[in-house]
């Protein structure tokens, strides 16, 4: 018993050759800095300083929100969900690194006469042998029997055992191999759940933005509204008067229809923007926490700047649950070449039987055995080489996908980059349009009510007014949500360190 159990830990400790390729992680397909020219933003030479979402997001009624969505969003909850069945997995395919061993115990009493009785054993294949009669146990544990023949009186039989059950020793690395892409799709779990929050937070800022700006453009819509309902009035006056004609009043109340009906859109866009962000966050939304426009709303999202190479890329959750999903199909790759090659188990048992309790334990009493065996396919027409290719395959498969989404991340940056750099320049442009058809309005009512000017020109100021005020506040809104986007698209929380935007090596330890 002493040499057997001496010996469980060499078999534990057995650490078999791996067959799985060294893993190298891919150069990034894309190029090494962002794109320059009129489109994008000067780049610069500083490294970008560790953020957090309250660093970018920094009204405290947005913060507020995304407290609440990161608390009960259900997307979220899947996400966490995943994480802690793929850490399972993990665990479980881990377990096969070590042996089985089980114990098993059990007691027969026979009452005079002659007779057998068995032990119970548990589990196929293994065999013990006692008194006259034979008994049957199980694959790796095995059991052992005794058996008692009396003709005088009632007798008691004790068993105990010990059992190692089938122990694979991994001479060639394939559960290892196996275990290892556990791992790997277990911290690729992890990388989506935290790309899955990126996202919510991303989404959670866009629909409040979105939300201020439909604000404005009711606001916008209700001015306009009453603006045209004044003239309206005006004008019919000056036809009952027999200043104006009729066509003046129905191009009055043709404003004035359009924007009743813009006013009745955006009360509706207003309803839905409130439904969507019950959805991100997954309770109700205090009214008191949602934007009274988009002009106060933009002013508090926090600048990003951009002066980082394209290698941070490898940093967003999205690149990194790629890159583990390749490494677990390398690793996989491993687990097909070993099953080429023959396995190895072995079984121990040891075991006491006593007719009586107090010499279960006693020198006599106790037996063990060990059962090594090992097992090769002779014939699986093409199976086992035929999984190597498939494992290959997938391998490929995880390569281009890792690729594909490193480059998807570089475009979406980029776009958000060329943006970036010249929304500034068209929201100004829009403000000053916006100042001149306000202007216009006001000389050419004055003109008209002068009777310089035709009641025609008045409206098409007041159309153009309209029209540039829609237009602003869409800009406002493009601009706040396109700092949304580089916040996202650059990786969010996840994105740096404190000590500043270079890319690292990404690493995880094993649950």
């Amino acid at each position: 018993m002493t040499r057997l159990l001496a010996a469980l830990p060499a078999m534990v400790a057995l650490a078999g050759c791996s067959l799985a390729p060294t893993y190298v992680r891919p150069a990034p397909p894309v190029p090494q800095s962002w794109p320059v020219g009129d489109a994008y933003l000067r780049q610069s030479e500083a490294a970008l300083p560790a953020v957090t979402y309250r660093d970018i997001f920094r009204d405290p009624r947005l913060q507020a929100i995304i407290d609440q969505a990161l608390a009960n969003n259900r997307d979220l909850r899947i996400a966490v969900a995943n994480i802690e069945s793929a850490r399972a997995q993990y665990r479980i395919q881990r377990a096969d690194l070590f042996p089985q061993v089980n114990a098993t115990a059990g007691y027969s009493f026979r009452d005079g006469g002659s007779g057998t009785t068995n032990a119970i054993g548990t589990g196929t294949g293994g065999t013990g042998t006692g008194g006259t009669g034979t008994g049957t146990g199980g694959t790796g544990a095995g059991t052992g029997g005794t058996t008692v023949v009396n003709t005088s009186g009632g007798r008691s039989t004790f068993q105990a055992q010990l059992g190692v059950t089938a122990f694979e020793i991994d001479l060639f690395g394939r559960v290892r191999a196996l275990t290892g892409a556990a791992l790997s799709r277990y911290f690729a779990q992890e990388a989506a759940a935290r790309a899955t929050r990126l996202t919510l937070v991303g989404d959670v800022a866009s629909a409040w933005l979105t939300y201020g700006a439909d604000r404005s453009l009711l606001t916008v819509a209700e001015e306009t509204v009453e603006a045209a309902q004044a003239s309206v009035r005006l004008t019919d006056a000056r036809r009952r008067g027999g200043v104006a004609p009729r066509t003046d009043l129905r191009q009055a109340q043709q404003v004035l229809a359009t924007a009743q009906a813009d006013a009745a859109e955006q009360r509706t866009a207003l309803a839905q923007d409130v439904n969507a962000l019950q959805l991100l966050v997954g309770a109700p939304v205090d009214p008191a926490l949602l934007p009274k426009g988009i002009e106060e709303a933009a002013q508090r999202i926090g600048e990003l700047p951009a002066g980082i190479d394209s290698g941070v890329l490898l940093r967003r959750p999205d690149v990194v649950q790629a890159e583990y999903t390749l490494r677990a199909a390398n690793a996989e790759i491993g687990a097909a070449r070993a099953e080429l090659f023959p396995r190895i188990s072995l079984t121990g048992l040891v075991g006491f039987a006593s007719t009586a309790l107090s010499r279960l334990f006693s020198g006599g009493a106790f037996s063990y055995s060990v059962a090594p065996n090992a097992s090769y396919p002779i014939f699986r027409a093409g199976a086992g080489r035929a999984g190597v290719d498939y494992s290959v395959a997938q391998r490929d498969v995880a390569l281009a996908t890792y690729e594909r989404t490193i480059q998807t991340a570089f475009q979406e940056v980029s776009d958000a980059l060329a943006r970036r750099g010249t929304i500034t320049d068209q929201l100004a442009a829009n403000r000053r349009f916006y100042d001149a058809a306000r202007d216009t309005l006001n000389l050419t009512n004055a003109r008209y009510r002068g009777g310089i000017d035709t009641f025609l020109s008045s409206l098409d100021a007041q159309r153009q007014l309209y029209s540039a005020q829609r237009t602003l506040v869409s800009t406002q809104l493009v601009r706040a949500t396109n700092l949304v986007t580089l916040y996202r698209t650059l990786g969010g929380d996840s994105l740096l360190d404190a000590t500043g935007g270079a890319p690292v090596e990404v690493t995880r330890s094993a649950p």
